[in-house]
């Protein structure tokens, strides 16, 4: 991978001072945003720059960015939970659908950032607005092709993991309106790596915001018909979280009329090209692969689950949106070192990316800590923001003190697969999420499940963690050592 020691990186000016001010009216409410003085950094501030504020000052808007991302799921199960345990099984196994439908469209989007970026970088406008262009399209594409396969498909997929009608009611329900917004969430997130290619990150955070805004009212309103809705059930969650997503798009398409970017969606631009094309997929499948892989776990482990009881399936989908919590500020850290590390990688100060890693591998760990406390302190807490059944509570509590021990040592895994990605190394990268999800869990799982029942799935994350935590440092290693032997 090339890095060019250039007054930009990733495509941005980080010389410039951008001073803004907007007002964008959203239904009836005016948001009013001002933002003064943000100094994008330059080279000397990365290079130079204490390397524990560096990390924490590239960091936190990422994690407030996953918090509010992650809330769209959270609140409509908070919502949902209030119905029925039904309901939120149904939701439990929509769930891994739905990731696969973002999955997608974060992997292609981060595709369409890292060349837009690059092209910027390089000075190329036409081949960053050629990448902008068409992958709007290709992301748009995708959202329709997903929208008639998911749509097509739910009712063969659900039937494979229970046989109870009234959930799969339930979960046609919701799965047929909320896939009906697919277009708009591949061109949202399109529209978020847009703006993040040039910088605008506090754009990203304020659109997701007004999204989740909006979902966060109408949940109630439309699942248990106050005021003037009717009575929507779970049909409302999909309508609320849908029309939420609509807000995020409208809001980046204000701001890409009033307030111009360094690339621009062309009808010039729109004519294939080859080789444009190739670059944004070859950056987007590994990365929609890392994001997907957790959906074909869970869906394997409800298989598993499933032959037990339901109630195991309910308490999965329950643990992995509150482990979405757990992990987003240890992701955002993730997020906050990539262009840390490939920068001062590129400027050849391999002794500032070691210390680098290790500071955002101390993070990290001490985030886990927390998790871990938490989920020993507090499970029926936790666990009772989803279910007020007693017997279900008991599972989860059970699962979340099984599956925490295994959280500090994720750490090492998490950050490892995030530095070989800021140091270029995307299939390294890949290896370490197929061993979390995939090559042992699932494995795992299964035996461990002849052995201690349902239990001995919850006990397969902490063996996962333990075993992919040792072998994702070795990879690590060896990576950065023929990195640096490759300069």
């Amino acid at each position: 991978m090339l890095f060019y020691k250039h007054k930009t990186f990733l495509g941005v000016d980080f010389s410039r001072e951008i001073f803004f001010r907007h007002t964008i009216t959203i239904s009836s409410c005016v948001a009013f945003i001002v933002v003064k003085g943000e100094k994008f950094m330059n080279q000397t501030f990365m290079r130079e720059k204490k390397v524990l504020p560096l990390v924490l000052s590239m960091s936190l808007p990422m994690v407030i960015s996953m918090a509010v991302n992650s809330l769209y799921n959270i609140v409509d199960s908070f919502f949902v939970a209030k119905l029925s345990e039904e309901a939120m099984t149904a939701l439990a196994l929509v769930y891994p659908v739905q990731n696969l439908i973002n999955a997608i469209a974060v992997g292609f989007g981060i595709g369409i950032n890292v060349n837009a970026a690059f092209y910027l970088g390089a000075d190329d406008r036409n081949r960053a607005d050629q990448a902008v262009t068409q992958g709007i399209i290709l992301n748009t594409i995708h959202g329709v092709l997903l929208t008639v396969l998911c749509i097509g498909g739910m009712p063969w997929f659900l039937r494979m993991f229970t046989s109870d009608n009234e959930i799969i009611e339930s979960a046609l329900i919701y799965s047929n309106r909320a896939f009906v917004f697919s277009v708009v969430i591949t061109l949202g997130i399109s529209f978020e790596k847009i703006f993040q290619s040039v910088g605008r990150m506090k754009i990203s955070m304020f659109s997701m915001m007004c999204g989740f805004i909006v979902n966060i009212i109408l949940d109630p309103l439309m699942i248990f018909g106050i005021g003037f809705f009717p009575v929507m059930g779970i049909a409302g969650a999909a309508y609320a979280t849908g029309i939420g997503q609509c807000v995020s798009l409208f809001v980046y398409l204000l701001f890409y009329i009033a307030r111009p970017i360094p690339v621009k969606i062309k009808r010039e631009c729109i004519r294939p090209d080859k080789y444009v094309i190739t670059k944004l997929y070859s950056v987007g499948i590994p990365a929609t692969f890392n994001m997907a892989l957790p959906s074909l776990m869970i869906s394997a482990l409800n298989g598993i689950l499933s032959e037990f009881s339901e109630k195991y399936v309910l308490v999965l989908g329950v643990y992995y949106k509150l482990q979405t919590f757990i992990y987003l500020t240890a992701n955002g850290i993730i997020q906050g070192i990539r262009p840390l590390i490939g920068y001062n990688y590129g400027a050849g100060e391999s002794g500032r990316v070691k210390k680098i890693y290790h500071t955002a591998l101390n993070l990290t760990l001490m985030v886990m800590a927390v998790g871990t406390v938490l989920s020993w302190l507090m499970p029926e807490i936790l666990i009772g923001l989803f279910t007020s059944n007693a017997e279900t509570v008991r599972i989860g509590v059970t699962a979340l003190h099984m599956i925490s021990l295994g959280f500090i040592v994720s750490a090492v895994s998490v950050t490892c697969s995030g530095a070989l990605e800021g140091l270029g190394k995307g299939v390294p990268s890949l290896y370490i999420s197929l061993l979390r999800y995939v090559v042992i869990i699932i494995p795992a799982a299964f035996i461990f499940s002849r052995w201690m029942e349902a239990e001995g799935v919850w006990l397969a994350f902490c063996f996962t963690e333990l075993i992919s935590g040792g072998l994702a440092y070795l990879i690590y290693k060896k990576n950065f050592i023929s990195a640096n032997q490759a300069d």
